[in-house]
C-alpha cells in the first residue's frame, strides 16, 4: 500500500511542534471544508484525510505509535472509542504491539538498527506533475541468523560493561538524577563479549532489492511517501516502512511555486507595439496567449487551472505566463531608415521625455546663471 504520510497531509515537517500542527489543521481544514466545496468528492475525500491527520499528530500517544509503527498501530488507538471495550481494545493493541501486558514496560529490543527507513528518489519535472511509476533500488536490514542479531559470537551476551547490566545509564545534575538507555546495550543490560565474524558485530546483513512504485500526479520536492512492509526487518521477521523523499529535478523552461507554474515568453518589441498572438507551450497542450498593444515587460498572464494538480486534493493551480521584451541587438541601414521614418511619423509621441522636462528644462536654465 502507498500513500502519503499524516506530516505531507497537513503539508508540515515531522519536528512541528502542536502549534504548528494545530494551525496547519485549521488551514487545511477550512480550505476543504464541505461547506466551500458542495458537490466536490475530491475536497470531501481531503477534508477526512485533513482530520485523520491531525487526530493522530495532535495525540502525543498516538503520533509517537505513528512514527514508530506507522498508520494502522495510530488508529488502532480509536477502535473501541464510543463503546464498552474500548479499554480491552486500547489494552490488546498494546498487548501484541510490545508483546507484553497493558501497563508494563515495553521489552527492549535485541538489536541495534531502526526498523523504518527513508530514501530518496529523484523524478523528473514533468514526471513529478503527470505521476509516473518508478523502480525503486535500495537496501535494507535484515537479521543476521549466526548471532539472532545480537551481534556476539554465536548470539552469546554478556552483561553490559557501560550500565552493569542495568540497561540504564544514570547522570547526575545539581539535586537531580536523569536515567537514559543505555546507548551501547539499547537498554537490554547485555552485550557482546565477542563479536560475530559474520556480521562484524553489526547484527545484521544488507540486502538488495528494486520494485516498483507508483508516483502521484503533483508531488514536490520534501514530499514522502510510505509504503507500508518494505522497511529493515526484525529478528521476529517484522518489518518496518520505507520512507520516499521525492526530489524533483528542475527544469530549464518551467519554474514551479507550489502548484503554479511559470513561464517567462519572448516577445520582439514590434510584438508589443502591435499586440499579437502567441502559441505557449502548456502543461496539457498549446495555450493561446492574446498579448495586448503596449503590453509592459513581466507582465504576468493568468491561465487559470492549468497548472499542477494538487497532490491532496487534485485540484490544479494557475499557469503563469510572463513576458519578456526582446529588441534587435543591431539593425541594419534599411532597419535604421523605417525606424527614424516612423519615429518622425509619431510627431511629439516619439520623444514623450522633452514634454515632460519642457518647464523643468526652462527653470534650469536660470538656475545657472
Amino acid at each position: 500500500m502507498v500513500d502519503l504520510c499524516y506530516y505531507e497531509v497537513l503539508n508540515i515537517s515531522k519536528t512541528s511542534d502542536k502549534t504548528t500542527i494545530k494551525k496547519a489543521y485549521r488551514k487545511m481544514a477550512m480550505k476543504y471544508h464541505p461547506d466551500k466545496n458542495p458537490g466536490d468528492t475530491k475536497a470531501e475525500e481531503s477534508f477526512k484525510a485533513v482530520n485523520e491527520a491531525y487526530q493522530v499528530l495532535s495525540d502525543d500517544k498516538k503520533r509517537e505509535l505513528y512514527d514508530r509503527y506507522g498508520k494502522e498501530a495510530a488508529n488502532q488507538t480509536s477502535g473501541g472509542r464510543g463503546s464498552a471495550r474500548g479499554f480491552d481494545d486500547l489494552s490488546s493493541m498494546f498487548e501484541n504491539m510490545f508483546k507484553s501486558g497493558f501497563g508494563q514496560r515495553q521489552k527492549p529490543k535485541s538489536y541495534s538498527y531502526e526498523l523504518d527507513m527513508m530514501i530518496e528518489l529523484q523524478v523528473e519535472f514533468i514526471q513529478a506533475i503527470k505521476g509516473v511509476q518508478k523502480e525503486v533500488s535500495y537496501s535494507y536490514k535484515t537479521p543476521c541468523k549466526s548471532c539472532k542479531a545480537t551481534g556476539a559470537k554465536d548470539g552469546k551476551l554478556g552483561r553490559c560493561s557501560s550500565c552493569d547490566g542495568v540497561g540504564e545509564i544514570h547522570t547526575q545534575q545539581g539535586f537531580m538524577t536523569f536515567a537514559q538507555t543505555c546507548p551501547h546495550c539499547q537498554g537490554s543490560g547485555q552485550s557482546a563479549t565477542a563479536r560475530c565474524s559474520d556480521c562484524g558485530g553489526q547484527g545484521f546483513e544488507t540486502k538488495e532489492t528494486r520494485f516498483k512504485v507508483d508516483i502521484p500526479a503533483g508531488v514536490n520536492s520534501g514530499n514522502r511517501i510510505r509504503v507500508g512492509g518494505k522497511g529493515n526487518i526484525a529478528p521476529d521477521r517484522s518489518r518496518g516502512d520505507l520512507y520516499i523523499s521525492i526530489v524533483v529535478k528542475k527544469d530549464e523552461h518551467y519554474e514551479r511555486h507550489d502548484d503554479d507554474i511559470y513561464l517567462e515568453v519572448p516577445v520582439f518589441f514590434t510584438q508589443i507595439a502591435l499586440g499579437c498572438v502567441i502559441d505557449v507551450p502548456g502543461l496539457d497542450g498549446t495555450l493561446e496567449l492574446k498579448v495586448p498593444p503596449n503590453s509592459k515587460d513581466k507582465e504576468h498572464f493568468v491561465f487559470r487551472g492549468d497548472g499542477v494538480p494538487n497532490v491532496n486534493s487534485h485540484r490544479k493551480g494557475d499557469f503563469i505566463v510572463q513576458l519578456k521584451i526582446v529588441y534587435p541587438k543591431t539593425i541594419d541601414a534599411k532597419q535604421k531608415k523605417l525606424l527614424e521614418e516612423l519615429q518622425k511619423s509619431f510627431g511629439i509621441q516619439s520623444k514623450p521625455n522633452e514634454k515632460k522636462f519642457q518647464d523643468i528644462l526652462k527653470k534650469a536654465k536660470n538656475w545657472f546663471k
